[in-house]
């Protein structure tokens, strides 16, 4: 007998169109579970139980026929993304009592689609690094392992959904923001092509490199919660890709991209460093599983090498430089910073002829893969990692290992290509791996569609860790701890 959190979101919204469960039921059901296991996992910066609880009310107040394919589910909100009237800290000490009076898009989007926030989930300090381990929550951990972190900078929403705290959640991705966590986590972590989710209203695009994105189970999930955010806002600095007749949820559903060329490699981009056999075992077993769906699979060179990082760190360093409160600097983490501090003495002329060259580099790359459809690498150049690993570093070392271990997928927020981390291995121990599969810009149906072939041909990747079921079962019982399971 299914509960409530074992169904998908798509699944939720059914039940809930039917009158089998009622939004009111699912959030209640949600928030008892955000009780229990939101500090374990780090997933909750701040939790809204009474703005959920009416949100859900008004979501059952709306006829069937108003609503759409996710009304009434309940989701989360990334800690970076301004939400109004409730507590927004981007992950920092320095912002601990900061309530915005305004929604990003992405808020105002989701809420006008029926969907229910529960709060805010964990993320690193401003998005500065690739794990969530800062001052204003526990940190972000992985509900397969707890001893390991679950990435970051959208740590907590990936904790929550796979800790089976929401089904979707809302992320961003500004150098593998999404598409870490969701390897670690063993989900689905979507980055859209540039341009089809808005950033505003506030901030000035920041290069174009960083987008607001659906993390979820299913790709099914993550296409529909792709569609309520994928609507245009007027103001955006990026013109967005015409989206597919029938939205991203019917490309997902049709799992028929047609016959694709698809270019491999696991040589690391921006690092010359080992890549784990785990990592590169998952990226076989994808090339296998697509060419067995009719694909064409072939080697390609890295778009990019390591020559190419001393542009990439001359960006973050300047991309660090958020405003913080004034008296309030002191307050934030070593490798906040560290950063902030390169970042300050990088001057225009320099800033502007790194991002010059960096596009010039990324061109070439792309030219190196032209008569591909689609990329295929490892997410990460190692399975896992625990947590505290980086951050007992001293911070430069700190931020060069984070390089070292996520060498692909900053490559694809320069590029704008759409790119999304899919669970397709396993380590020995039974903890995720994922691989990466990139598109061309603007074709974020023909990814989504090959991610739903990819998933039908795993026989789904809608699997549990042993939190799952740790409280609140009649069906299973199973002793909690740091340890992980499957189901």
């Amino acid at each position: 007998m299914a509960e409530p959190h074992d169904l998908t979101a798509l699944e939720q919204a059914a039940a809930i169109r039917r009158g089998e469960l009622s939004s009111v039921e699912l959030v209640e059901h949600q928030l008892r579970r955000v009780d229990a296991f939101a500090d374990t996992v780090g997933a909750f910066v701040t939790v809204t139980p009474d703005r959920a609880r009416a949100a859900a009310r008004a979501a059952d107040a709306v006829p069937v026929d108003e609503r759409g394919p996710l009304h009434g589910v309940p989701t989360a909100i990334k800690d970076l993304t301004l939400t109004a009237g409730v507590r927004t800290t981007f992950g920092s000490a320095a912002f601990a009592d900061f309530v915005p009076p305004v929604d990003a898009d992405v808020v105002r989007l989701m809420a006008d689609a029926g969907l229910v926030s529960l709060g805010k989930t964990t993320t690193s300090e401003l998005g500065c690094s690739l794990y969530s381990e800062g001052l204003v929550a526990p940190p972000a951990r992985n509900p397969w392992q707890l001893a390991y972190t679950a990435g970051g900078s959208s740590g907590g929403a990936a904790a929550a959904v796979a800790a089976g705290l929401v089904p979707v959640a809302q992320g961003s991705d500004g150098g593998g923001s999404l598409r870490i966590p969701a390897s670690l986590c063993g989900l689905v972590g979507y980055k859209p092509s540039r341009g089809l989710v808005s950033g505003g209203p506030l901030g000035f695009g920041a290069f174009g490199l960083p987008t607001n994105g659906p993390l979820g189970r299913t790709v099914t999930d993550v296409a529909a919660l792709l569609d309520v955010l994928a609507r245009p806002v007027p103001g955006e600095p990026y013109l967005p890709p015409v989206p597919p007749a029938g939205g991203y949820l019917a490309a997902a559903r049709d799992g028929s991209p047609g016959r694709l060329r698809i270019g491999r490699f696991t040589t690391p981009m921006l690092a010359d460093v080992p890549v784990h056999p785990d990592c590169v075992a998952a990226v076989d077993r994808a090339a296998e599983l697509l060419t067995a769906a009719g694909h064409e699979v072939v080697e390609v060179p890295a778009p990019l090498g390591p020559a190419a990082w001393p542009l990439f760190e001359t960006v973050w360093y300047v991309l660090a430089l958020a405003p913080v409160p004034a008296g309030r600097e002191s307050e934030l983490l070593p490798l906040t910073r560290f950063l902030r501090e390169r970042g300050a003495a990088v001057g225009a002329g320099p800033l502007m002829a790194a991002l010059g060259e960096l596009q010039a580099q990324v061109r070439l790359g792309v030219r190196r893969t032209a008569g591909c459809d689609l990329l295929l690498c490892p997410t990460l150049a190692a399975p896992q990692a625990p947590v505290g690993a980086f951050a007992a570093l001293d911070p430069a070392d700190d931020f060069d290992q984070q390089r070292r271990f996520s060498p692909y997928c900053a490559v694809f927020n320069v590029t704008g290509d759409p790119s999304v981390s899919l669970p397709v291995g396993r380590t020995a121990d039974g903890l995720p791996v994922g691989v990466l599969l990139t598109g061309r810009y603007g074709a974020d149906a023909t990814l989504i569609g090959t991610a739903g072939q990819l998933e039908h041909a795993c026989g789904g990747w809608d699997q549990h860790p042993a939190i799952w079921r740790a409280a609140g079962s009649a069906n299973v019982n199973i002793t909690s701890g740091i340890g992980y399971a499957s189901e």
